[in-house]
């Protein structure tokens, strides 16, 4: 695997691992921080908020990929991420990522100056999208979900998760270099929380070792999933400590991104992991 993931304008070192994706939602509905970046310049403060506090990557999303949510047409995504990308042009100095599964938007907020599409159907969601990816050269990350938002928590089901969701990805891996995305490229994601029981989250963290033997970096987005409160035994405790232990967990088993909402602390967590190591 490589040392750098190739973003086309520049890449990201992973010698120093995890690097941490600060998630900016633009959205109304997300499950854990709906409607508070709604407001473009609200979303653009905390993204350079979340720059200071020693973020690598901001994630801006503007559809929401919770359980049971409803889609929204690409018009409205349209609407709520370019102000804030065109708003971030020359105040951000690190990557933005757009979390989007629609090409068309893929491609404009690239225009706008994202440099990385993370999209969480791995780029089969829309044919157009790998082509997106091919004729721009951004980074890619590429997520396994079962299902689709509005159908991933019915009944997720697997013989063998941990293989079945290794052998996914390296499939989708190996898809995305025939579509001509080179290797250093691509990011791939497990999705945790995207058609899996508690269970079934908590077996994909304990065997981040094994995903890290893929021949990609790989992403971890655990932050404030419900899995951790059902840990924590109470649904409604505050899930940022939670995420800490988690984001150190796979810290130390090799992931290589984090995707977290709270960047400061997972940051500061970070340092003092690999001070004390």
């Amino acid at each position: 695997m490589s040392k750098t993931w190739n973003l086309g304008t520049r890449s990201l070192s992973l010698e120093q691992t995890p690097l941490v994706m600060g998630i900016l939602n633009t959205t109304p509905d997300s499950f854990s921080d709906g409607g508070k970046h709604f407001d473009p310049q609200v979303a653009i403060d905390v993204a350079l908020q979340m720059q200071a506090d020693g973020a690598a990557i901001i994630d801006v999303g503007g559809e929401s990929t919770r359980p049971y949510s409803d889609p929204v047409g690409v018009d409205e995504e349209l609407q709520r991420v370019i102000p804030v990308l065109d708003g971030l042009r020359g105040q951000l100095s690190i990557p933005i990522s757009i979390d989007t599964s629609k090409s068309q938007v893929a491609r404009a907020a690239i225009d706008a100056g994202a440099e990385i599409i993370n999209d969480v159907t791995g780029l089969e969601g829309d044919p157009e999208m790998a082509g997106v990816a091919t004729a721009t050269g951004v980074g890619v990350c590429v997520m396994h979900m079962q299902g689709t938002p509005q159908t991933m928590q019915d009944q997720p089901s697997y013989a063998n998760v941990v293989e079945e969701i290794y052998d996914y990805l390296m499939q989708r891996y190996q898809t995305c270099r025939q579509l001509g995305i080179q290797a250093d490229r691509i990011c791939l994601d497990p999705g945790i929380g995207f058609g899996k029981t508690h269970e079934h989250n908590l077996t994909l963290l304990q065997n981040t070792k094994r995903f890290c033997q893929l021949p990609a970096p790989l992403l971890i987005g655990h932050s404030r999933k419900g899995f951790i409160g059902k840990v924590l035994g109470d649904k409604q405790a505050d899930r940022t400590a939670g995420t800490l232990g988690v984001s150190l967990a796979v810290a130390a088993a090799g992931a290589h991104v984090v995707r977290v909402h709270d960047v400061k602390p997972t940051v500061d967590a970070l340092k003092l992991f690999q001070a004390s190591r």
